[in-house]
């Protein structure tokens, strides 16, 4: 598959190095690359795009690359004002063939994937409760960003990373999720932020970007027993722990991995993309349309009621 690569900053060069020998161009309109716009690079010599490049662009160039043919993976969050364009947008791809991918790396973690099939196997029976942490420490990074400390902030850079979570592991999102709190400590944005969902399943998500060591939490409770993550492999050691429920009581009997290894994520991504764009598999766009419809409804909750 031959591909290019929109944008060559910290996440261009990371698909620059996976991608190796397909790529057959680069683009950026500021750093050294082979042409300045997409627009430039002739269809017939590519076909995939890598989109790594601001939220505000991704749009019109993701319509050019759907009218034009061409199957596209965009980095998350892929955000509109218009939850309903991306509904036209997903129906558009589909028609026209067109393999449009959102990335969620997170998906491919050793430890995330194994909790999907323990949730699918119901093995913990009824979930109770979903408890989500997710905290980094580019408070200063997006701060002084040209684009990055504006609207939802964290919201939607991490927030869309643990919907994409929830989906992926329930196939639905939460009923009646809202933000319980939303600060900003340091940034014009909201770098620190709170969502809770009271519905037949209860979930909190946490979402910051004043972490001192980057970490993530995944904690599942259920009637038969309950599944702890602790940290990334990118972060590592990451561990994954599940505990039988022992009754009526009792100090229940656990089995724990744990991982240090390098990030396997972005290989394994990659891997997927390509073997959807070339046996003709669908994107996940539709998938895009429930985030979005989410992190909407949530951005305006929060700015509304916790105004700068």
């Amino acid at each position: 598959m031959r591909v290019v690569v929109v944008g060559l900053g910290i996440q261009g060069k990371k698909r620059l190095r996976v991608a190796g020998a397909d790529v057959v161009a680069t683009v950026d309109p500021v750093a050294s690359a082979n042409f300045v716009r997409l627009e430039e690079v002739p269809l017939d010599q590519y076909d995939a795009a890598l989109l790594c490049i601001p939220d505000a662009p991704k749009m019109a160039l993701i319509q050019y690359l759907t009218a034009a043919g061409k199957h596209f993976l965009v980095e998350k969050p892929l955000f509109s004002e218009s939850d309903e364009a991306l509904a036209v947008l997903a129906g558009e791809a589909a028609r026209r063939g067109v393999v449009g991918y959102t990335a969620y790396n997170h998906r491919f973690e050793p430890h995330i994937a194994r909790l999907k099939e323990v949730i699918a196997s119901n093995s913990l029976g009824r979930i109770y409760r979903t408890r989500l942490f997710y905290g980094n420490g580019t408070a200063r990074d997006v701060r002084d960003s040209l684009w990055r400390d504006q609207h939802a902030g964290v919201l939607q850079d991490l927030g869309s990373h643990l919907l994409d979570l929830l989906l992926f592991w329930f196939g639905v999102l939460p009923e009646r999720l809202q933000v319980q709190t939303a600060r900003r400590f340091e940034n014009r944005a909201f770098d620190h932020i709170i969502c809770c969902s009271d519905g037949a399943m209860l979930v909190e998500m946490e979402m910051s970007l004043l972490s001192w060591r980057n970490h993530f939490v995944a904690e599942i409770y259920g009637e038969r027993g309950s599944v702890h993550i602790e940290s990334l492999c990118k972060w590592g050691p990451s561990t994954f722990t599940l505990y039988e429920r022992l009754l009526p009581s009792g100090r229940p009997p656990s089995h724990a991995v744990t991982l240090v290894q390098p990030d396997p994520t972005w290989e394994l991504e990659y891997a997927h993309f390509k073997a959807l764009c070339q046996g003709g598999g669908g994107g996940n766009l539709t998938n895009d349309y429930e985030i979005n419809r989410t992190l909407n409804h949530l951005s305006r909750e929060a700015l509304t009621r916790f105004p700068a």
